[in-house]
């Protein structure tokens, strides 16, 4: 299993990625929340010699194909062939009203959207004229002058995040890898999500099940001290409301049977009350989705949970741990069987275990 973390602002990027090669991680990433997530990966790639950097997410739906094409190939050709790009599509709410960009069909327009960029990397790198005539996009003007400079290592992996069964087979169909959502189950993963992606994956015509294919999980964990514990559990019950009223999402509650705690949480965040939905988050539904555990028991856990499900796992040690504790718990967690190239997503599923209840 590889494991990945998190980087932080442009003020930290570059300490966080060398510190984050040193300890054994596989790779870092940087989020679209409240600031660009491609700043801190050029810092980031100067800072490091070996470990992947990447977005995890950036929102692809309120860019053009073009610019995230040129920007991708710049830190891809800049950092050595280490880029992942992970895009997600957003919700409309937030690409209409916060980016004001047009919505289509979210699903098919990430897919249009992934061709485009490749479109645009094949004509830089082949010479050929650009003809990329879609739905959504269309790209057909590229003179010499605009041409940059060739990437050696070629255009970077793409992953898309999905949640839904229909964002999950364009991942599967047109990209390198997949992001699940944080607010995914065990359960979803194996009853929704890897069934979608191995039937995207049968329509690109793979013969090899998941081979070379990443499925990255970045699964909820509350560790460390009792008052780290007690502080991440909060923490987790504000971000599982905060995801559960959002309507794109009930389907993972519904799974659950939990529809009507989805219910009242979109209601009352439509009120803006927002201080009252963690405290409707029960601790069976914590337990869902989040991981529980010392450190010590923590890598064992996890595997139990993930094992052989996913590729690779985002996890960022308490800050109670120091180094040495830190490299030894990330040298457990890369133990974890990852998810096989034959995986068949058809098996029974197994009993999930219980993480013990939320403390």
């Amino acid at each position: 299993m590889r494991i990945d973390g998190f980087l932080g602002g442009l003020e930290q990027a570059a300490g966080t990625a060398r510190a984050a090669q040193d300890v054994g991680y596989d790779g870092v990433w940087a989020t679209e929340v409240n600031q660009d997530p491609f700043l801190p990966l050029s810092l980031a790639a100067a800072a490091t010699s070996t470990i992947q950097i990447g977005t995890s997410i950036a929102v692809a739906l309120s860019r053009s194909p073009m610019s995230l094409a040129y920007t991708a190939h710049d830190l891809a050709r800049f950092s050595g062939g280490r880029l992942v790009l992970g895009l997600g599509s957003q919700v409309r709410a937030h690409v209409t009203r916060r980016f004001s960009m047009p919505w289509g069909r979210p699903g098919p327009q990430l897919r249009e959207f992934v061709l485009a960029m490749r479109a645009a990397w094949s004509s830089w790198a082949d010479g050929t004229p650009l003809a990329f005539e879609g739905e959504y996009y269309q790209h057909t003007l590229m003179p010499p002058t605009f041409v940059p400079v060739p990437n050696p290592a070629g255009p970077p992996p793409v992953w898309l995040a999905a949640v839904g069964e229909v964002m999950c087979r364009v991942a599967g169909e047109v990209a390198d890898g997949m992001i699940c959502h944080g607010f995914s189950t065990p359960r979803w993963l194996r009853e929704r999500t890897l069934p979608a992606l191995a039937e995207g994956r049968r329509r690109a015509g793979a013969q090899d099940g998941f081979a070379g294919f990443e499925v990255v999980a970045h699964p909820f964990v509350v560790t460390g001290t009792d008052e780290e514990m007690a502080a991440g559990l909060a923490a987790v019950r504000r971000r599982i409301s905060f995801y559960g009223s959002t309507p794109a999402y009930r389907a993972v509650l519904d799974l659950h049977g939990w529809g009507e705690l989805g219910t009242e949480l979109t209601a009352l965040s439509r009120q803006n009350r927002w201080a009252e939905m963690a405290a409707l988050v029960g601790d069976e539904v914590v337990d869902a989705f989040t991981v529980v555990a010392a450190p010590r028991e923590l890598a064992a856990r996890l595997a139990d949970r993930y094992g052989g499900l996913v590729t690779r796992l985002s996890f960022t040690p308490p800050a109670s741990l120091d180094r040495d504790a830190s490299h030894g718990l990330i040298s457990e967690l890369r133990a974890i069987p990852a998810l096989g190239a034959q995986h068949d997503p058809t098996r029974a599923a197994a009993p999930e275990p219980n993480p013990g209840g939320a403390r």
